[in-house]
């Protein structure tokens, strides 16, 4: 099977505060509650459609990846590539989306790095109705903070190292297959990954990564000292964690206090990596479902 995804609805383009555009894309049923989704570092939101895609029949989606990612240009600056860049962005497309669209219940399903930008903007404002964030990495894996700006180092490295360029898709999709992060996932996953995070060469022949490692490396380096200052105790709005098996090498923690934990509604996919939406959709479209029920969002 080669996932394809369908011709949105609509296309919104919002203007950054700097002026950078951010292309918003609307899948789903109008009548439905509102979702706005995005990825993680490096990756696209069409990569994730194995996902959302289970969510379009009842939800009304707003899908859009963050700056210098999948369908959004490259900004040449990569100083601007940073968190508090993107919680200004999150905030405008929410402000563009409800002033197009009008008002209503508003349900933000993040993943990674955009769950980080997602809690520091629903700790200073009322954005969102509820959050769902898949692996949160608000804890180091081992639940050593002192150990934590280690590990951002060490993935910043191992990032900067990377290839920018392919020949081909099928080279990356290659590329990928040797990678053990990637090894739960299926061949048609990560074909589609492939697809939506390469863009072509526009001065030579090939592929490029939409967004270049070095901007990924740059958000990896840093993203700990964003995750350390998150206040969940000033979210407004329910919030439910799904993060990967725990006993998997590398997998993130929310807390490891478990008052914080229950407060959060923490749940867990079990074999699943980081990379859980795209390893196991339908799991995570229905712990998605049953925490809107839950809540009477649905």
């Amino acid at each position: 099977m080669c996932w394809e995804i369908p011709v949105p609805e609509s296309v919104l383009e919002v203007s950054a505060t700097d002026g950078y555009t951010l292309r918003v894309r609307r899948h789903g049923t109008p009548s439905g509650p509102r979702l706005i989704l995005t990825h993680g570092n490096g990756f696209a939101i069409d990569a994730y459609y194995p996902y959302w895609s289970l969510l379009t029949e009842r939800f009304d989606c707003f899908v859009h990846d963050l700056r210098n990612h999948g369908w959004n240009s490259l900004d040449d600056d990569p100083f601007r590539h940073n968190v508090p860049f993107f919680v200004d962005d999150s905030k405008r497309i929410v402000r563009e989306i409800e002033k197009r669209f009008g008002s209503k219940p508003t349900i933000g399903v993040f993943h990674s790095l955009s769950s980080v930008v997602a809690l520091h903007q629903a700790s200073a404002s009322n954005s969102f109705d509820a959050l769902v964030l898949f692996d949160p990495p608000l804890f180091p894996p081992g639940g050593l903070p002192e150990g934590i700006q280690g590990i951002g180092s060490r993935m910043g490295a191992s990032a900067r190292k990377r290839r920018s360029r392919y020949d081909s898709v099928e080279t990356f999709v290659t590329s990928l297959r040797r990678n053990p992060g990637f090894r739960r996932m299926s061949r048609e996953a990560l074909e589609l990954f492939a697809r939506t995070t390469l863009r072509p060469m526009s001065n030579a022949d090939g592929y490029e990564l939409c967004c270049p490692p070095h901007y990924e490396a740059q958000i990896l380096e840093h993203i700990f000292s964003w995750t350390m200052t998150v206040d969940l105790a000033e979210v407004r709005c329910p919030v439910k964690a799904i993060g990967s098996d725990p006993t998997v090498a590398n997998s993130f923690m929310p807390s490891m206090n478990l008052d914080v934990l229950i407060g959060l509604d923490y749940d867990f996919v079990p074999e699943t990596s980081h990379f859980l939406q795209l390893e196991e959709p339908g799991i995570c479209a229905a712990l998605t479902f049953e925490f809107l029920e839950n809540h009477a969002l649905v």
